[in-house]
């Protein structure tokens, strides 16, 4: 028994190394703004387990967008959001080096530019450019209409409500996965549904009475039975909304 407690012991304080050593990896840098411009290209380099973390403040609602240029295919970036330390918003090794989203809530957001485990423990280097842009506001269009004043905002957040819908992505099962989604109400009948399917993708729906639409270049189909409505986007993303999350009540 005392054998185990030692081994276990040791066990638990090699662990805290490894994430000492982690911990000092990281290097914080600000990411700031000319006066009057909305994105910032900043260069770099990265070597074996060196992490930068770009620290820079946006509201809810707000979008960002980043771009990742690097000399090594294993170099990549992630989005925090504010108060996570290691929770992403965004996954560039499984999403590619570039992204567009709306940002959840006020505060500081990261964006972590590091090398895959592989090419760390090569102590390969990577050299990049990384620029970062934050455009909009939390107001939705003003095609919505205002929403009645008994409509109540999500503390922190621009949305009417938050929380998870049925979705599905490519050929899988009619509503197999929950997406996250936030919602920015108009007039009865008017909403911006912003919902977010696993793995980084972003979606902005409008719904304008009886029309639903997206972004710009997208094919969108949408149908209603009783209170649900049936979204697919570009014949791959697949959403299921409750009448209620549009409409309140």
């Amino acid at each position: 028994m005392k054998v185990l407690c030692r081994l276990l012991m040791a066990y638990v304080m090699l662990a805290a190394g490894s994430w000492a050593l982690a911990a000092d990896s990281i290097e914080s840098r600000p990411l700031q703004f000319a006066k009057g411009a909305s994105s910032a290209t900043v260069k770099g380099s990265l070597k074996g387990d060196k992490i930068v973390d770009y620290k820079l403040r946006a509201k809810a609602g707000q979008t960002m967008s980043v771009a990742l240029k690097t000399s090594n295919a294993s170099n990549y970036f992630n989005v925090l959001p504010p108060g996570s330390k290691d929770v992403a918003i965004f996954i560039g090794s499984t999403s590619g080096n570039e992204w567009t989203g709306p940002l959840p809530a006020d505060g500081e957001y990261t964006i972590r530019v590091y090398l895959m485990r592989n090419a760390a423990r090569r102590h390969e280097t990577a050299n990049y450019t990384l620029t970062v842009g934050i455009t909009g506001s939390a107001v939705a269009s003003p095609a919505l209409g205002a929403a009645p004043a008994s409509d109540a905002k999500v503390k922190g957040t621009p949305y009417h409500a938050t929380g998870q819908l049925p979705c599905s992505l490519g050929s899988a099962a009619e509503g197999s996965l929950q997406c996250d989604f936030g919602v920015i109400r108009g007039k009865p009948g008017n909403a911006e549904l912003h919902v977010t399917p696993p793995g980084g993708l972003k979606r902005v729906l409008t719904f304008l009475g009886d029309t639903v639409r997206s972004d710009a270049g997208s094919k969108v189909k949408a149908s209603k039975s009783a209170d649900t409505w049936s979204i697919e986007v570009n014949d791959y993303e697949h959403y299921r909304i409750p009448e209620a999350v549009i409409s309140g009540g």
